[in-house]
């Protein structure tokens, strides 16, 4: 098993704990996914010149995690796998 799908299994058997598969329909998930990437995007913003804003670097990390979590949910609802050519 890939490190990949290994992920993508443990982020389903969460979703699936919490019976949380009735709510993330394709639409609903895309508008989440899109959120949590505007929330990553904010802790960039106002950022000038330092660009890694180190100081956020935990805020950011949390963020990039949700965007990924989204990401990994809405291609499981659609039958995509991402790492696949």
């Amino acid at each position: 098993m890939s490190d990949f799908e290994r992920i993508r299994k443990a982020v389903i058997e969460f979703r699936d704990k919490r019976d949380w598969r009735q709510f993330h329909n394709p639409k609903d998930l895309a508008i989440s996914l899109s959120l949590e990437a505007a929330e990553l995007l904010e802790t960039f913003q106002w950022s000038g010149d330092g660009f890694w804003c180190t100081e956020k670097a935990a805020e950011q990390q949390a963020e990039l995690a949700d965007v990924l979590i989204y990401a990994i949910m809405l291609a499981d609802r659609l039958g995509i796998d991402p790492v696949q050519p």
